[in-house]
């Protein structure tokens, strides 16, 4: 149907930041799902699989109070209850943990992959829907949890095909300790402030230099020695140490500090990081420590968890020049009954079969085929035209 030809309820049939995947990049994005799970799996986390909306008073008591703006609000016709799409998995996660894994012994290990729906308001981000793999740990405190969710990170992005990376470490205990005692309003905007880097919004000299201390272990030296005589002293010590673990443990080519970062200090209580690779204009990982949220819950237990945003790993391997084979896809000269095609797909193949040999090398190149199977000649292949 050419574009002349839509109707004009058509032209426009998406929401805005709202998008569809057409089969190449479906593959390509269900490709590296699989990777990432996998590493997982060989850690220990089990997937779950979970909904898309929730009752706003779930995803509140995870996340605080939801601005209307953040979210897709709607009334649930079968209770008459207010439900929301999801901004985040994991107030869904700890609902679990608490409730139908509570006989379960600790430590918790949950895997999961799903789409969350947020305003746009990353950096430069297009999308309001944004594809997540990620993992929760509940039930191993920091530094050991902290520890093992830095190694994943790790893990997961060198699978995930990319070799340059960095992980930047920080600590919302930091902030959190040297905002205490500020009226909420005052916490909230001087968050902000220094999220945006901007040292004109920031009045605290404390603060301030927060933001020029970002580097190798250097930056967190001189970051304790800054907040020896301070109520942060404590969160900067242990920052240190934390970095120093995750260097022993082989981390050390990765891994960079920023006392600076402080998104999400009200959520986190400990250690946050954030994955860069180049290509990417935010981060292409996430995570951190939040020992407060499934007290929440009923369920109280210390716990982390991290989340690749799955398009920006994407960005990051096609900047990198990343692509790997896909699976051999034939189209087969013959007939809908030819007997090659259940043959092929009897030892997993994947094939159709088209009749003429013109129309099955066009099909095939439409449609990603990586071979045509001439029925002339069973044992020759021809490339798709």
């Amino acid at each position: 149907m050419s574009d002349e030809a839509l109707p004009r309820s058509l032209e426009h049939p998406l929401p805005s930041g709202m998008r569809d995947l057409l089969p190449e990049e479906a593959a390509e994005r269900r490709s590296l799902s699989r990777r990432v799970l996998d590493v997982a799996a060989l850690h220990g986390y089990a997937l779950v699989t979970l909904p898309a909306f929730e009752f706003s008073e779930v995803l509140e008591r995870g996340l605080g109070t939801l601005a209307p703006a953040d979210v897709l609000r709607f009334i649930e016709p079968e209770s008459g209850e207010v439900a929301a799409f999801r901004p985040d998995m994991t107030p869904q996660i700890a609902r679990v943990v608490a409730t139908r894994l509570r006989d379960r012994p600790p430590p918790v290990r949950l895997a999961y992959e799903g789409t969350v729906l947020r305003r746009r308001s990353g950096r430069a981000r297009k999308h309001r829907q944004i594809p997540q793999v990620g993992v929760e740990l509940a039930g191993v405190a920091g530094p050991e949890g902290d520890l093992e969710l830095l190694g994943l990170a790790a893990a997961t992005l060198r699978a995930a095909g990319l070799a340059r990376f960095t992980i930047d470490l920080g600590g919302a205990g930091v902030v959190r300790a040297l905002l205490a005692g500020r009226p909420e309003a005052e916490q909230r905007a001087l968050s902000e402030a220094l999220a945006r880097k901007d040292e004109t919004e920031v009045d605290d000299p404390t603060l301030r230099a927060l933001l020029a201390l970002h580097g190798g272990r250097d930056a967190l030296v001189e970051g304790a020695r800054l907040l020896a005589r301070t109520p942060a002293a404590g969160a900067a010590s242990a920052l240190l140490s934390l970095f120093d673990a995750a260097v022993a443990r082989g981390l050390g080519d990765c891994l960079q500090a920023d006392l600076g970062e402080v998104r999400g200090f009200a959520y986190y209580t400990g250690a946050i990081f954030h994955a860069y690779a180049p290509g990417t204009s935010d981060a292409a990982l996430s995570g951190g420590r939040y020992d407060e949220l499934l007290s929440r819950f009923g369920a109280p237990m210390p716990a982390a968890g991290l989340a690749l945003d799955l398009d920006r790993v994407l960005e990051a391997r096609r900047a990198a020049g990343v692509s790997e084979p896909g699976p051999r896809r034939l189209v087969v000269v013959g007939p809908a009954d030819d007997p090659r095609v259940a043959a092929l797909r009897a030892q997993g193949v994947c094939a159709v079969a088209v009749s003429g040999r013109a129309e099955a090398r066009v099909y095939a190149r439409a449609w990603g085929f990586t071979e045509v199977q001439d029925r002339l000649d069973p044992d020759a292949t021809l490339q798709p035209a």
